[in-house]
């Protein structure tokens, strides 16, 4: 089944197609097309030409095409559940709580269409500003070149096309090389839902191709990109005066004091940050530090609840956790706890392959803190459980990273609550939770090496529209 690229409306054969394998089974998927230098010269000349009919659609209209396109998504929703199984390895059960969320991104997407505004503007204020009247308006950017990655295909790229086509701007879409189904099936959602030609362009291919020519490409305005650091700063490096976000992950950590209560319902909630998706998420829980007087029985109650979960098919319904994304991660997985248990790291449970593409899940102590599971981003089902004495010596842990995303703290003192949100380094503190934490229409982003600027739909929309000042003399 061979899979074309989306442009100005309109499926178009490309020169060169790769196949696409099940992560978990190996089993070729499909034949996807890939994107050469002019076929993204052609998609970004059709968005550019679609972004003058996008700016001109009334915020209802544009509205009406996010709620419908979230409507056929409500219709479709099993079938898409399918496709991140099949390209993402993603449990079906996990892969409906994202497609859920996608849903209710769109949703957020068409709800702020009709609340972008300026404010007037007190002139006044200031000496000379006398008898003249002022306000503010946002204006679409333009074409939005959205980058996106593995493991949320549906949602992250909800989160880049939703506020870009609810501000009025056009897409010209990268998806993800293992996920490209996700993003490819909504072009036919979009395009039924009412969406402009040109509205929205899907290019799947090498990211030194399609990414390269958006980041240097003058047409386009903006650049939304979740990845890794390393090529979000190069991306920032070559992109000008571009608008740029970058989401570049993290090693998010939770602080669990000495006055919390180690019931099941925070087992549960540790085990879930720490191995949903097997750990491929910007926030997963990758370092537990907890107040020593409760090291033990956490340790011991963890340990049995993470030998509960159940690896497998991510088609079976019984499946909580599959494959890792690639061959190369998975041999990564291994060397990384070989490294730490080399430098002084036990292996609590799991340290070992389960098959070929499945990792077990991990749960590593005595790390030290410039092993790679503890200060890089793991990027899979390992966590490291470090107890602590002081919330100064937590606080100073936690921060001791080059990334900071979310973190979250478990206490009962409201006094240690809102010091640790006033001194953790990152976008987002949660308060008696983990910082897998996430919903859609919440600001998120990061600070440090997690990157700049905020998803979260109303933020987003800030980030890609452009504020205008208009001053009337009376």
């Amino acid at each position: 089944m061979k899979k074309h690229l989306y442009i100005n409306g309109q499926w178009k054969e490309a020169k060169e197609y790769a196949p696409l394998y099940s992560p978990y089974s190996g089993e070729l998927v499909a034949e996807i097309a890939q994107a050469d230098d002019h076929d993204v010269d052609e998609a970004i000349k059709a968005a550019k030409a679609a972004s003058k009919v996008m700016a001109k659609l009334p915020a209802s209209q544009r509205a009406m095409i996010l709620e419908r396109a979230a409507a056929i998504m409500e219709a479709r929703k099993e079938e898409l559940a399918v496709i991140l199984a099949q390209e993402a390895a993603k449990p079906l059960r996990t892969g409906r709580v994202e497609i859920a969320r996608t849903i209710q991104t769109y949703k957020f997407a068409a709800e702020e269409a009709k609340r972008i505004h300026g404010e007037t503007v007190p002139l006044d204020a200031a000496p000379g500003g006398e008898g003249r009247l002022a306000f503010t308006v946002r204006k679409p950017i333009g074409v939005v070149g959205a980058i996106t990655p593995f493991n949320f295909p549906f949602n992250l790229v909800a989160h880049k096309v939703g506020p870009a086509i609810a501000a009025g701007n056009t897409v010209v879409l990268k998806p993800a090389s293992q996920t490209p189904l996700s993003s490819l099936i909504l072009a036919d959602i979009f395009a039924e839902a009412g969406l402009p030609a040109g509205g929205l362009n899907i290019l799947p291919g090498k990211g030194a191709v399609v990414g390269e020519k958006l980041v240097s490409d003058s047409r386009i305005a903006a650049i939304t990109f979740t990845g890794s650091p390393a090529v979000g700063i190069a991306m920032k490096n070559k992109a000008g005066l571009k608008r740029v976000t970058l989401e570049l992950g993290s090693n998010s950590a939770v602080i669990i004091d000495h006055n919390v209560e180690i019931t099941q319902a925070l087992i549960d909630r540790c085990v879930t940050g720490a191995f949903s998706f097997s750990g491929q998420v910007c926030i997963s829980l990758q370092r537990v530090y907890i107040h020593e007087s409760k090291y033990g029985e956490f340790l011991e109650k963890f340990k049995a609840g993470t030998e509960k979960l159940v690896l497998g098919d991510p088609l079976n319904e019984e499946t909580d956790m599959s494959s890792v994304i690639s061959a190369k991660d998975h041999e990564r997985m291994g060397a990384w706890v070989q490294e730490a248990v080399e430098a002084g790291a036990h292996v609590v449970t799991g340290g070992k392959p389960v098959s070929d593409n499945l990792f077990a899940p991990t749960i590593l102590t005595n790390v030290g803190a410039n092993v790679a599971v503890s200060c890089q981003e793991v990027f899979g089902p390992i966590v490291v459980v470090t107890p602590f004495e002081t919330m100064d010596e937590a606080i100073e842990a936690v921060n001791d990273s080059r990334f900071g995303l979310q973190a979250g703290i478990y206490t009962s003192d409201i006094h240690a609550a809102m010091r640790a949100a006033e001194e953790l380094e990152v976008g987002g503190v949660m308060i008696n939770d983990i910082p897998t934490f996430r919903v859609d229409n919440m600001p998120y982003g990061g600070v440090k090496d997690s990157g700049f600027g905020r998803e979260g739909i109303k933020y987003a929309v800030e980030e890609l529209t452009e504020l205008k000042l208009i001053a009337i003399k009376l």
